[in-house]
């Protein structure tokens, strides 16, 4: 069902994970997740999203630093809240930086940061980093204590989790979870955070999501990445772009 005339679409950052994750898959030079930046973009992507992992599974230092130079739209590193992720991200000075949890054996994120237990930790992670003018978003489950927690921080965002949302079995499992969703992006908003959200979102289930009041981006790799297999990548990246309307 196409959104009202008066609605504001979320802008649309598109994850190239996965294209490194491919390239990697040999330890080769393709394909380039640069190239990819550039197709995304060619085709409406807003934002430009990475995950810079400890273990450098797919992204590498490499490709943030020529990202940093080569993206027109912005340049979204998510990355732990780690010294010496925060170092580099300071050196690499991105457009912003989500902080995500992340665990050696998980194959993707599983969840959001658990903020209300580090609120101090994380505070300062914050604060150093927005002290370069690097704007932070926390990644966090769609839950009224870790938006209030977010809030103390002093971040400015907060990306929703909607991996529970997209993973729902039924109808009214997923209107449960969009209920979640929709209440914690109204308290982020009256506590005046930005809000953003992903995981999991795919051609079929983003336009709740996407219709929702308040919401700003949605970040989206794996769907798209694995519709550009097939169709390519400006194509995938457009007719995302038609899903969030209602028009695909």
């Amino acid at each position: 069902m196409p959104v009202p005339d008066d609605f504001t679409l979320p802008t649309l950052g598109v994850n190239i994970d996965h294209v490194a994750t491919l390239r990697q898959a040999r330890r080769t030079v393709e394909p380039d997740p640069i190239a990819a930046a550039v197709l995304a973009e060619l085709g409406g992507a807003d934002g430009i999203t990475v995950h810079l992992r400890e273990d450098r599974r797919h992204i590498q230092e490499r490709d943030v630093r020529l990202l940093r130079q080569m993206v027109r739209t912005h340049l979204n590193l998510e990355m732990a809240a780690t010294p010496d992720m925060v170092t580099l991200a300071c050196d690499l000075r991105p457009a912003y930086v989500t902080l995500v949890p992340e665990r050696r054996e998980e194959v993707t994120t599983e969840g959001g940061l658990d903020v209300a237990a580090q609120v101090e930790a994380l505070t300062q992670v914050v604060e150093t980093l927005q002290d370069q003018r690097i704007p932070v978003s926390l990644f966090i489950d769609p839950h009224p204590v870790q938006v209030k927690a977010a809030a103390q921080t002093g971040a400015q965002w907060i990306e929703l989790h909607t991996g529970r949302y997209a993973d729902a079995r039924d109808e009214a499992g997923r209107r449960t979870e969009l209920s979640h969703l929709e209440t914690a992006c109204y308290l982020a908003r009256e506590a005046g955070l930005r809000v953003n959200a992903g995981h999991g979102l795919t051609y079929w289930n983003v336009l709740p999501v996407a219709q929702m009041a308040g919401m700003e981006e949605l970040n989206i790799g794996h769907s798209i990445i694995s519709r550009a297999v097939l169709v390519g990548l400006e194509r995938a990246v457009r007719e995302m772009k038609q899903a969030m309307r209602g028009t695909l």
